[in-house]
């Protein structure tokens, strides 16, 4: 995916973290909605989700919004299907007909596997998938816009 589009994906996602979570002083363990503590006067502020927890920063809030709200993209099925839509549903085997996509996994699992990381990659380069964790978990670019622009 384009750096750029990223980075602003990211951006909408860390405003959309802050209107999801309150200010929060730890150390009087009370909220803080001016951004300061009306008790201590510390504007060293933690993020809390009221029912989930309290930590620094909004990369926590983000990554609890994604996961709870967005579902994640099955890559194995998705890249199946891309690679059914490729070829023949059957391949002949002597006098066998075999499904496909069930001979390419089981002949050469590697290659199989290989194949589907640089489909993600590719898929993530056209801005087609977007990861928040280094390719552990996937969700669609469209779904993810659509939760910040609620």
């Amino acid at each position: 995916m384009e750096s750029h589009m990223k980075t602003e994906i990211q951006s909408q996602l860390e405003s959309f973290a802050f209107k999801r979570s309150k200010s929060f002083c730890y150390s009087c363990y009370k909220e803080a909605p001016s951004g300061r503590c009306f008790f201590c006067g510390s504007d060293d502020l933690m993020r809390l989700v009221p029912g989930v927890g309290c930590e620094w920063g909004v990369d926590w809030v983000i990554t609890h919004i994604v996961e709870s709200e967005l579902k994640s993209v099955n890559t194995e099925e998705a890249f199946e299907e891309s690679v059914r839509s490729c070829y023949p549903e059957e391949v002949q085997v002597g006098w066998m007909k075999l499904d496909t996509v069930s001979v390419m996994i089981e002949m050469d699992p590697v290659s199989w596997n290989i194949a589907r990381s640089e489909w993600e990659s590719q898929e993530e380069e056209e801005g087609n998938l977007i990861s928040f964790d280094n390719g552990s978990t996937y969700y669609q670019r469209d779904d993810v816009e659509s939760l910040v622009a609620d």
